[in-house]
């Protein structure tokens, strides 16, 4: 979710109103993927390298992270929308953990609508890190041998390792790099940028990035062939 400050520089206020009407949009691109049937939802809201903005702006983020949670607990709630979150939780101020840990725990749903995972503190080769250092220990424990380990079992040991890998990352801002998200999860993840700030991500431009992706061959590594067979073959059965 990119562009905030951008959004707000463009218009000539301050950053901190950039990120309060980012905010908005979360509610209502969370509220449209509910309803259209989308069943995970990853936002990137705020990575290990924010921490390196100025303490004002980031106190800010926190607030807004707390402001968020405290008037959509009812939303989500009613809505069967299931929070989790994932990265360096214990580094976010108590207050954000603790209200954090409330919403999750209202939102304990088995059978969700949709799964809203939220990064906050979250890099993707943290998670990279942390995962080989888990597996490290058990190697070590002798839990495992060495090799035994392979990309199934080292997946099993991210963050998140009940999430599927993301169908679609969608970046606004117009910026063409990953920005150390997901890394291990978006290796064969399509990509949609578009030059729209965060502020402007509507409604109507989710549903132009989906149409988008619609339109992808998605080869995981084969030829259009293969993926032309495969796909009659389970249309056939």
């Amino acid at each position: 979710m990119d562009g905030n400050g951008r959004w707000a520089k463009s218009r000539g206020i301050a950053r901190t109103l950039g990120h309060r009407e980012g905010a908005k949009r979360v509610d209502e691109i969370v509220t449209e993927c509910t309803r259209i049937g989308v069943k995970y939802l990853t936002l990137y809201a705020f990575s290990t390298e924010n921490w390196k903005r100025p303490s004002r702006e980031v106190d800010l983020l926190m607030r807004l992270l707390v402001h968020y949670l405290k008037t959509m607990d009812k939303k989500l709630q009613s809505n069967y929308v299931k929070l989790v979150a994932q990265g360096n939780l214990e580094k976010l101020p108590v207050f954000a953990q603790q209200e954090l840990k409330r919403v999750m725990e209202l939102t304990h749903f088995d059978t969700p609508s949709l799964c809203l995972n939220l990064c906050l503190s979250y890099g993707g080769r943290q998670e990279i890190v942390d995962a080989a250092r888990t597996l490290a220990h058990k190697v070590l424990k002798g839990e495992y041998h060495p090799s035994q380990i392979d990309e199934k079992l080292f997946g099993k040991h991210l963050y998140n390792p009940d999430f599927p890998d993301p169908d679609l990352v969608i970046r606004t801002g117009g910026q063409y790099r990953i920005s150390n998200f997901l890394l291990w999860e978006v290796a064969y993840s399509e990509l949609y940028v578009t030059s729209e700030c965060w502020p402007d991500f509507n409604c109507h431009s989710l549903h132009r990035a989906l149409a988008a992706y619609g339109q992808r061959n998605r080869r995981f590594g084969l030829t259009g062939e293969q993926v032309l067979s495969k796909a009659d073959n389970h249309d056939a059965h």
